[in-house]
């Protein structure tokens, strides 16, 4: 009996060590799964914060394109305000051209005479709507060429001129505010 009782104590302690090791391994398998996943969501955390961050900086990119979109139309409203007599002014022009040929006549009846007072008095007007425009002329006789305000004609050779300097205007030039409006046409010293 005695190996009996010990048999069924070794039996019942065989079988407690089994449940124990069950147990651990349970656990185990526990932690192994907890660990996986703790890991998925790890990784999920990390997609999602990577998502987020490009979102963030589409965000950015868009806000800052959105500025520059801002800043462009208010720049050409601008212009379009500041230069808004520019296609008016490229058209009086020529009227003010023919109005310093016919005043720069010189032999003229006196009945001519009369209509040149009237047409001064008419060129006085233009040229006072174009200063109120701030519409200028281009300064350039007895300068240097500048490419950017004129447009040379010719070359001349002239005594006593260094070249590159600008010895007749055979057409006025004009800048409206900053822009040119019209190159003035010259002949050059070569």
């Amino acid at each position: 009996m005695n190996n009996k009782v010990e048999d069924l104590n070794k039996q019942s302690n065989f079988n407690e060590k089994l449940e124990e090791l069950k147990k651990k391994h349970a656990r185990k398998i526990k932690r192994e799964e907890n660990k996986e996943e703790h890991d998925k969501k790890d990784e999920l955390i990390k997609n999602m914060s990577k998502a987020m961050e490009e979102l963030q900086n589409k965000y950015v990119l868009q806000q800052a394109d959105f500025q520059n979109y801002k800043r462009r139309r208010e720049e050409e409203t601008l212009s379009l305000l500041k230069y808004k007599h520019f296609d008016i002014a490229e058209d009086i022009l020529p009227i003010i051209d023919s109005f310093e040929r016919a005043l720069a006549s010189k032999s003229l009846s006196e009945e001519m005479k009369k209509y040149l007072e009237g047409f001064n008095m008419i060129y006085n007007g233009l040229k006072n709507i174009l200063n109120k425009y701030e519409i200028k002329e281009v300064d350039c006789l007895n300068k240097e060429f500048d490419h950017n305000t004129c447009q040379a004609l010719m070359m001349e050779h002239k005594d006593g001129v260094e070249p590159g300097i600008v010895i007749e205007v055979m057409q006025k030039g004009y800048l409206i505010k900053d822009r040119l409006l019209r190159p003035a046409l010259v002949k050059v010293s070569e």
